[in-house]
């Protein structure tokens, strides 16, 4: 990791701007490569992160990195993970408004520093929160947005796979767009055995 996250991760292990620093184990910094070209924003920590102190590694995590894996992607070589609020909220409800506006200063920061090419917004929330509360999951997914001169394509969350495996379908389609996205503007050789 550069040395600019280095500090930062420092300052949000330390963060007590919520009421969630209150009930955490963990802060959930994200993990990643920083040089991988794709940053991909979920919603929050769940109970398996909170207690392993890790993104995306309970049920929702392990579907991710399959997707991932058909793609021909890594979290080591080619992703860098985070979440719209570093903490878990209670019972893993959807963080409040007052949360993600306390620690989206800390998202923005680490998305200046990874600065990547491609951003993916897992679910309703990490939409919502990067792109508007206008915004609608179900309307936008698979589309490329602009954001801030970067491209974001939002995607389904893998809960919400878990929960309606008939999603799966149309979030293999989007994440094909982003492998050919990703082979356009960071890596034109980038192998997947499926795309």
């Amino acid at each position: 990791m550069n040395s600019g996250i280095e500090l930062l991760k420092e300052e949000i292990l330390k963060c007590t701007k919520c009421d969630l620093a209150k009930s955490r184990h963990h802060v959930i910094f994200g993990e990643g490569n920083t040089n991988g070209g794709i940053f991909i924003i979920g919603e929050a920590p769940g109970r398996d992160e909170d207690l392993q102190g890790r993104p995306f590694v309970g049920k929702s995590g392990q579907l991710l990195d399959k997707i991932l894996t058909a793609c021909g992607f890594t979290r080591d070589e080619h992703v860098f993970i985070s979440n719209i609020v570093k903490c878990r909220p209670p019972d893993n409800r959807v963080p409040a408004p007052q949360e993600a506006a306390a620690c989206m200063p800390w998202l923005l920061k680490q998305i200046e520093l990874v600065n990547p090419k491609i951003l993916i917004f897992l679910g309703a929330t990490a939409l919502k929160y990067m792109a508007g509360n206008e915004r609608k999951i179900t309307r936008e997914r698979g589309n490329w947005l602009n954001w801030q001169g970067r491209m974001a394509m939002p995607v389904y969350h893998p809960a919400a796979l878990l929960r309606d495996p008939a999603l799966k379908r149309d979030t293999w389609t989007d994440f094909k767009k982003i492998v050919y996205k990703y082979r356009e503007l960071i890596d034109s050789q980038h192998y997947s055995a499926y795309v």
